[in-house]
This record gives C-alpha cells, structure tokens and sequence, in this order.
C-alpha cells in the first residue's frame, strides 16, 4: 500500500525555511507535489512531476531505498533540489545518504548529486558516466560527483533484504540506462526507459535509439523475474503489466514510423498520419512528433 507523506504535517517549519531558501527559484506547485511515498517495505518514491507542468517540474521520480548501512537515493532530480529531497528522506528516516545511483545522464534525474557529501558513493552504467563527464554542471570541481562505480552489463549492490541488482539492456532513452531491481520487494525501477504514457523522448546526442527501444524493453520483459510493481521515470508506481503495454506501444510506434518511410512519406507527413490513439487512448501525444523526427534521422 502506498501512503504519501504530506510536507506541512511532517516537516518542521525550520527545515522547510531551509529548503525554501536554498531554493528559491523552486515553483511551490512543484514543491508542494514532490511528495515521499512509500512503494514497499522500506523502499519510497518522491514523486516528480507531469512534465507537461513546467510550474509543477522537479525532475524525475526518486527513490528511496532504507537499508541497514544507510539510504540509496536513485536519481537527484534537477538542480537546487538536494535539500528538499533530504528533508523527505528525513521524515521517515535518520539515517545518512550513502549511495547514489543515476539511472542516466540526464539532468533530471543527476541534477542534485552535488548537493551530498563526497563520501557518497555514485553509481551508473558505464557509458552514462561518459556522458555526464561532457555535461557542464560535472566540469571543474563538480567532476567529484561523477558516478565513483561503473559497471557494463549487471552489477549487484548489498545482500539480503538489502540487495540492489542494477541491469543494462542496450540502448533507448540514452545508450547507459539502468534499471533497478529491488528483489526483496518485487519492484523495478525503470528511469527514462518506461517516463510516461506517451512517445519516448530519444537523445540521439547521448546515444538514444528509437530503433532499439522497443528491443530493450522486450529484452528487460525477459530478463527479468519476479516483479510486479514498476517505478516509472515521471509518472506514478504502476504495474509490470503496464510497462508490458508500454513495450508493445513503442513497437507499434516504431512500425508506424518504419511504414511511413516505407510509403514515401516525409519526416512531416509522417508527423500528420500516424495516430496510435485508437490502441492506445490513455496516452498522450505530446511528445509524438519529436520521437517521429528522431526515428526518421536514424533511419536515414
């Protein structure tokens, strides 16, 4: 059972000073909707946002895993958030953050890893840390909080109750995205590879694939066991069914594409004729034309 944890009956007006000073340019509708719930057990989520929502956009979903040595936060979300995200963490727990996984470059989801002390340890998949190492904010000083553990294909964290198994299926949203599975509690977390009901962002500049998307997800599906609950990159805690119906949308969403091509149509009439609505009417198509443009430029 999920419960959120409301900011003004837990937090202390002093604390919440703090994070409201620290981050002044942070809208209070994204404030007020980056709430702590619990998924299971001892893993949490605070909330992102729509990203439709720019008055009410933290970043992506992060999570909080408590174990016996300390906290795992996954994911920053942008800049300017550290202390918010601390004085979540605070309201169910004391104790210290001593790990950081990014699920992938982007400064949403790595935007706060500055805010922690050095002796956090950071974690991502190889090439994402190749990719934060070209972005401004990890340049100078700030390369101390690059991811301090790599790994390429599967890498295990903790023990027991306590494990992390962090998977790599090939390329995406970015060419380095992680998935989190927290075995104990039957949960994934997805990052960027399953955001939202909607077409996939792809950042061809850091190695996205619109092609190999629906791959990787098929590949997750499986290799993966034992799951029943997803935490998606933006949007609430869903199912394993859900990011099943997610995979199959980007495989029709890619067939759409490849078929348009196929006919002759350009990257604009493409854009004009491919409605996937019918199938999937709970998704949104805010983000169709971007993805159609991306695919047509890999294709080509």
């Amino acid at each position: 059972m999920k419960r959120a944890i409301t900011l003004g009956a837990v937090i202390l007006v002093g604390g919440l000073s703090i994070a409201l000073g620290s981050s002044q340019s942070l809208e209070q509708a994204a404030l007020d909707a980056a709430q702590i719930e619990q998924v299971r057990g001892n893993l949490y989520v605070i909330t992102g946002s729509s990203p439709t929502n720019r008055e009410a956009f933290s970043g992506g979903n992060t999570g909080v895993f408590i174990t016996d040595e300390g906290v795992t936060i996954v994911d920053t979300k942008l800049s300017g958030w550290g202390q918010v995200i601390l004085d979540r963490v605070r309201t169910i727990t004391d104790k210290p953050v001593t790990r950081i996984i990014n699920t992938h470059t982007h400064g949403d989801h790595n935007g706060s890893n500055a805010f922690f002390p050095e002796s956090v340890e950071i974690v991502a998949h190889e090439n994402t840390k190749a990719n934060m190492m070209r972005m401004d904010a990890f340049q100078g000083e700030n390369t101390r909080y690059l991811p301090k553990q790599t790994y390429s294909e599967r890498l295990t964290l903790g023990a027991g109750d306590d494990r992390l198994e962090l998977y790599y299926f090939g390329r995406g949203h970015t060419d380095g995205d992680t998935f989190i599975v927290y075995p104990a509690l039957r949960v994934l977390q997805a990052g960027d590879m399953f955001p939202w009901r909607d077409a996939p962002f792809l950042d061809r500049n850091n190695g996205g694939s619109g092609v190999e998307f629906p791959q990787t997800l098929e590949r997750v599906l499986a290799g993966i066991q034992n799951v029943d609950t997803i935490v998606p990159g933006h949007i609430p805690v869903t199912t394993w069914s859900d990011l099943r119906e997610y995979q199959q949308f980007t495989a029709d969403f890619l067939a759409a594409v490849q078929s348009a091509m196929a006919a002759g149509q350009s990257a604009d009439e493409a854009v004009a004729s491919i409605d996937l609505s019918t199938r999937y009417p709970s998704y949104a198509s805010t983000r169709r034309e971007a993805a159609i443009r991306a695919i047509y430029d890999e294709l080509e």
